[in-house]
């Protein structure tokens, strides 16, 4: 990892704890497909919550309630203030295909967080070279893989500098080097600059080696919840 850029983030503050998310006795239906059934939850300020469960364990169902996507069927939501920039990356990546990634990049400057372009630039090479794309970005996204998208769509998200980090299987395309690669990244990112992430996997493996809790669902009900190192 660039050594340099993660030093430039040691002197940014860390944001105090304190509810962001509240679910209370949350369902979802979809038709008669009940996908999240009594769910309980909170989730803080500067947390890092790992979401696991198989296929159709309702993961994306929960992270699309915490995104003001899906409405519930019955319960109570609590969300973070619209002052809370919360920024995503979902399965649906949103990216260009006709543009270069340096381009899908850009996408996430803007005038109100960045000083300067030439501020933006330094942060969007830096960030490139830590997930070894650097030599990538001339390069158009209709032709590269979905590992290469995946970390295209996850550094334009950091680059908008967001409080909250919500990302539903953002490494399923990717080996495991490069999994931990951006597991230590957003744990930087936590640890330095307080980023709030709420992260779907089914990689319970994974998620052992990296600090924070853990949200497992089966069939949409919320099984466990606590510490991660403990699954």
């Amino acid at each position: 990892m660039n050594r340099g850029f993660l030093e430039s983030l040691k002197n940014s503050n860390h944001l105090h704890s304190s509810s962001l998310f509240r679910l209370n006795n949350v369902n979802v239906d979809f038709g008669k497909i009940r996908a999240l059934k009594n769910v309980n939850l909170q989730i803080s300020r500067g947390e890092v919550l790992f979401v696991t469960g198989k296929s159709g364990a309702g993961k994306s169902t929960l992270l699309n309630i915490l995104s003001g996507d899906v409405e519930v069927s019955s319960g109570t939501v609590t969300l973070p203030s619209s002052k809370i920039f919360v920024s995503q990356v979902f399965q649906d990546l949103k990216l260009f295909e006709n543009r270069t990634v340096e381009e899908n990049l850009w996408y996430a400057f803007d005038k109100k967080i960045y000083k300067s372009k030439n501020e933006f630039q330094k942060d969007l090479m830096e960030l490139s070279s830590v997930l070894g794309i650097k030599d990538r970005l001339s390069h158009k996204i209709k032709g590269a893989n979905g590992g290469m998208k995946q970390k295209v769509a996850m550094l334009r998200a950091l680059l908008s500098k967001p409080e909250v980090l919500l990302a539903d299987e953002p490494t399923a395309a990717l080996d495991k080097e490069s999994s931990t690669k951006m597991f230590d990244l957003l744990n930087f990112y936590n640890v330095r600059k307080g980023l709030t992430i709420v992260w779907a996997t089914h990689n319970r493996e994974l998620v052992k080696q990296f600090p924070g809790e853990i949200a497992h669902l089966e069939s949409g009900k919320l099984i466990y919840s606590g510490k991660a190192c403990f699954i």
